[in-house]
């Protein structure tokens, strides 16, 4: 048994899932920096310290600016598997046994990157993840809000046309200030009749409507970052009694400046309120966030326990879309460290 005699052992070697973090904001500084050799004209910076500062956002506009520039050096099947590859191999170095990895296929379309080879980078990173890292893959595909119901409609077509292997669920990402939720309704009903589980973005950027819109116009059994429902405590009562699960990002809402800090983010009245929350990095080297650093971040801020840092942990296992073999050999792994601390 690992020595366990302070929080950062304990979170190190604590067993996780990851339920909310996009494939390619996760790509490493190393990464990018290959990949923005490869492909110059994206002007994505070449060198550390540039690429540092392009990753200083002023607020959520200039993220996303940033987060497409990076996503515009994906045009390979090669990159896709590479970008997969790097992310097994840091969630396996954080005690990472499982993730749901956000794809945004209409973008990597759009961008020129053929479906198929979209397709080949998935099932081959996911592939390697497995046998390497021991790490088990699963995928989101998600509509980019601001391109409107015919981005919805495309990427519907897609996942279930296509269907591969690990799909599991359908989001709904990018602004929301001026994306209804609604007018994305069809495509998700359609979603969930084909059995995806439903996961939009909702309450990051806009108040607690937009939740109330994922939940009653999208079915939503998660949502993503869900910041702003603390406003409304109808709706905490809501998410509560019908365990609607709130992916909370703490460092990328601090980072999109979406909350001041950690401090005064909401998971504490979240979490006092009973609803259900998850921990989660969203797109972590972009952010400088690691799974483990959440768990420290909102152990520390609240006064957590190891047992009650266990019990987030048990929460994003239950979940999860995992299978339920699965999960149970995840809990039994937190519970057998749990007992040790």
């Amino acid at each position: 048994m690992p020595n366990l005699s302070t929080m950062d052992d304990f979170v190190a070697v604590l067993p996780k899932v990851e339920l909310h973090v996009h494939l390619v904001g996760s790509a490493s500084p190393e990464t990018v920096l290959e990949l923005a050799a490869r492909h110059p004209d994206a002007g994505v910076p070449t060198q550390p310290q540039a690429l540092r500062e392009f990753y200083t956002f002023r607020d959520f506009d200039h993220f996303l600016q940033v987060y497409w520039a990076v996503q515009s050096l994906i045009r390979t099947a090669e990159d896709i598997r590479v970008l997969v590859v790097g992310l097994a191999r840091d969630l396996a170095a954080q005690c990472v046994r499982y993730a749901e990895v956000t794809v945004t296929p209409y973008n990597h379309l759009l961008d020129g990157l053929p479906g198929d080879a979209l397709l080949t980078g998935l099932s081959e990173g996911r592939a390697q993840a497995r046998a390497e890292f021991g790490v088990q893959l699963a995928w989101c595909f998600d509509i980019p809000g601001e391109k409107g119901t015919a981005a919805g409609r495309e990427t519907l077509v897609f996942a279930l046309r296509n269907r591969p292997d690990g799909l599991v669920s359908f989001g709904l990402g990018g602004p929301e200030v001026g994306v209804g939720r609604a007018q994305f309704a069809p495509a998700f009903t359609a979603a969930r009749e084909a059995g995806l589980r439903s996961v939009p973005h909702a309450g990051e950027t806009s108040g607690p409507a937009t939740v109330w819109s994922a939940i009653h116009d999208l079915g939503a059994e998660r949502v993503g970052h869900g910041t702003s429902s603390t406003a409304d405590p109808r709706l905490l009562d809501y998410l509560r009694e019908h365990q609607i699960v709130l992916e909370v990002c703490p460092t990328s809402n601090v980072r999109t400046r979406q909350v001041d800090s950690i401090d005064a983010h909401p998971v504490r009245r979240m979490l006092d309120h009973g609803v259900i929350v998850t921990l989660n990095t969203d797109d972590p080297p972009m952010f400088g966030a690691t799974l483990n650093g959440e768990y420290l971040a909102v152990g520390r801020t609240l006064g957590l326990t190891p047992a009650e840092l266990a019990q987030l942990a048990r929460a994003s296992v239950t979940a999860s879309f995992m299978l339920e073999g699965d999960k149970t050999a995840v809990l039994a792994e937190i519970d057998q460290l749990a007992s040790a601390a």
